[in-house]
């Protein structure tokens, strides 16, 4: 075997090595994250109290009305609220360009579930969910929330939030019958999402698009 050969070999062993180190600590991060998250999971009837739900954006169907995951989410923390146990509900979302505003549907579908609109706060610079963590904190003086989403993404959720320094529950909001390719594709992708959370936290400390405070318990 020629030294050029050799060297070839090496590389290629080298390249799956990594590759296969690559997933093992991706699988590790992302059971972290859910070893983080699963004491501080509930379902809406045992939910801790908190001042403020924090329902995160989802996709919205082509009207602009709010997709079946967004619909599961806005609706639990609605039974939340009527429940008592929560006093006000934060929805933060994307609304990035004006065909697309994810807090503005889950404030029409909320107000349809019989929210008063003066009950319902809005954040529309929740791109991703660090950011929508972020801002809770440093925009809305939040310190301790219920986070609404589904079982897929209520870990990493939490793992930013409390991270960021909320104090943060979540309740599941898994209601509708999803498809299994596509809860399939969620909890798949959340793999690699929990990496960059990770990431993000300990490393990057990226700053998402911030503004004024807006207190949402200004005493």
């Amino acid at each position: 075997m020629s030294p050029l050969q050799k060297i070839i070999r090496f590389l290629f062993h080298l390249a799956i090595y990594l590759a296969i180190g690559s997933l093992i600590l991706t699988g590790l991060l992302r059971v972290g994250i859910l070893l983080f998250g699963r004491p501080k999971t509930f379902i809406a009837h045992e939910s801790p109290d908190a001042p403020v739900a924090l329902v995160l954006g989802a996709g919205l169907n082509r009207d602009g009305s709010p997709g079946v995951v967004l619909q599961d989410r806005v609706r639990t923390a609605v039974d939340l609220y009527f429940a008592g146990s929560v006093e006000k509900i934060l929805m933060s979302g994307d609304n990035s360009s004006v065909y697309y505003d994810e807090p503005g549907a889950m404030k029409a579908y909320a107000l349809l579930l019989g929210v008063p609109e003066s009950d319902i706060v809005l954040d529309f610079a929740g791109r991703r969910t660090y950011d929508s963590c972020y801002r809770a904190r440093a925009i809305f003086g939040l310190e301790k929330v219920v986070i609404v989403t589904q079982s897929f993404h209520l870990p990493r959720s939490l793992f930013l939030c409390n991270a960021l320094g909320i104090e943060a529950t979540g309740v599941t909001a898994d209601d509708a019958h999803y498809r299994l390719s596509s809860y399939t594709f969620w909890w798949v992708r959340e793999i690699l999402a929990s990496a960059k959370a990770y990431w993000d936290v300990f490393f990057n400390h990226p700053q998402p698009l911030l503004g004024p405070p807006e207190p949402i318990f200004p005493d």
